[in-house]
């Protein structure tokens, strides 16, 4: 304790005068940075409407404390008056704190407000894996004040290559530990950047008993949870979704139906030329808009049509409604003008040696319960 007072307190009689010009300085520069800070602050306001990084600028010029500005102050103006060695070096000791310390408030500050703009921005879904910002958070804190404190030792002179080490050794066997769920939040992260679907699209995808779409109630850290057409609540990891091709149908205004079906060989041709006027008629009975339909081919046992329709309606739900009305809407029409549906049938016929056909029956009625001919 001698040894400082002895260089400090003779440094500070002589130099009274310079040390509080320098003081006076180093509190103007103070005010001056903090004049700088509430000036980007209202400029960052002023030009948020029309610059979507705004906010973002905005919100890390807000993080600057004032401990830092105070500290940065104190650095510039030291060389005025040309301290002890002991004395400048615990000055640059505390500004390298309060800089490191800084930046990585700035770097968590910079990188937590680009995620949240493309989580909560104006262009998606503010539901959008609100549970993995927290992990989010605390993953990007942890690495920003962990790189800080490395460098906040490294000035104290500690040796920080065994530290880097066991940390990287710790990282990779947290990792491994952690595969599945650093996946699932490595696939999240994707989906918020690369958006392939959000809260409330329909979306469509192969389940383990066939496609299943369903509307996206919830994007998590771990799973997906989707609401089917059919009621239920389908969860699936994120990772085992964007593994495989996702149908999504956003932004889509109508939905375009292809229905197949045959008619019996017994129908007419007469008929088989009014099907598409009768299939079109009820089409345009529900409102919605026909495109075409055709006879496709002549099957094994039916006589093959094809016919396609669009419904105006950007819900898959009512846009499926709507199919449902019009496939109905055809079979009363056949109904009601005595053409039948064919289905896979198998007529059997038998001949003789010689190729002459033998009929089932002796005179060729069916017998009666009697075991004679049916008269």
């Amino acid at each position: 304790m001698d040894k400082p007072r002895s260089s400090v307190f003779p440094w500070v009689a002589a130099n009274l005068g310079e040390i509080l010009v320098a003081l006076a300085v180093a509190a103007g520069i103070f005010m001056l940075l903090l004049a700088l800070r509430a000036l980007l602050l209202q400029t960052g306001k002023r030009i948020g409407p029309h610059q979507p990084l705004a906010g973002v600028f905005t919100s890390v010029v807000r993080k600057t404390r004032m401990w830092f500005m105070a500290a940065l102050a104190i650095q510039t103006v030291q060389g005025y008056v040309h301290p002890p060695q002991d004395v400048s070096k615990t000055i640059v000791f505390l500004f390298t704190v309060a800089a490191a310390l800084q930046a990585a408030i700035w770097t968590r500050a910079l990188v937590l407000g680009l995620i949240e703009r493309r989580t909560i921005g104006p262009d998606s879904d503010a539901a959008s894996l609100t549970s993995a910002m927290g992990i989010i958070r605390l993953l990007v804190s942890a690495a920003v004040f962990a790189i800080a404190a490395v460098v906040v030792l490294d000035n104290l002179g500690v040796n920080v290559t065994g530290l880097v080490a066991g940390l990287g050794i710790g990282g990779i066997a947290i990792g491994l530990a952690a595969q599945g769920i650093f996946s699932d939040l490595f696939a999240a992260l994707s989906i918020i950047f690369d958006k392939p679907f959000r809260v409330g699209d329909t979306i469509t995808y192969q389940g383990k008993e066939g496609p299943v779409t369903g509307k996206v109630e919830q994007i998590g850290l771990k799973s997906t949870r989707i609401r089917a057409l059919t009621g239920e609540l389908r969860i699936i990891g994120n990772t085992q979704l964007l593994a495989q091709e996702v149908t999504s149908y956003v932004g889509r205004a109508s939905y375009r139906f292809q229905l197949p079906f045959g008619v019996i060989y017994q129908t007419d041709p007469d008929t088989l030329a009014r099907i598409p006027a009768l299939v079109r008629a009820e089409v345009e009975r529900g409102g919605h808009r026909y495109i075409n339909a055709w006879l496709k081919a002549f099957g094994p046992s039916s006589i093959d049509f094809d016919f396609l329709f669009e419904v105006e309606d950007s819900d898959a739900g009512r846009a499926n409604k709507a199919l449902e009305a019009v496939a109905l809407g055809v079979l009363r029409t056949f109904t009601a003008n005595g053409i039948e549906f064919a289905y896979p049938t198998q007529t059997t016929f038998t001949a003789a040696p010689d190729g002459t056909m033998i009929m089932p029956y002796p005179d060729g009625r069916p017998a009666t319960p009697q075991g004679k001919p049916a008269g």
